[in-house]
């Protein structure tokens, strides 16, 4: 199972009303085939109420195993739905890699 799909599977256990995990990795100064980078954007009513840091920590824990591992950054987007309608659900961009070009 790529881990990507590992990512997938687990953020399922959040019950998100939408869940987004995209591999950033060709963005960044790693072969082409990498799976170390990714963004996680997800909407779920259980971060009602959580500070910012406290969603991430829920979502660092259940991806402790990839994260100690073969993932190197993981770009957070944590939303409760209301917050996530209030946005018009755009997409949050993430920005270029400034280690270089990796092709």
């Amino acid at each position: 199972m790529s881990v990507q799909a590992r990512i997938e599977e687990k953020l399922q256990s959040l019950d998100p009303e939408h869940a987004a995990v995209e591999n950033e990795s060709h963005m960044h100064h790693v072969p082409l085939d990498s799976e170390t980078h990714f963004k996680v954007t997800l909407v779920a009513e259980r971060f009602a109420g959580l500070m910012p840091v406290k969603r991430h920590q829920q979502v660092y824990a259940l991806l402790a195993d990839e994260l100690s591992g073969p993932v190197h950054a993981l770009a957070l987007h944590l939303y409760t739905p209301e917050e996530w309608h209030q946005r018009d659900a755009a997409r949050p961009d993430s920005p270029n890699c400034r280690g270089g070009d990796a092709h």
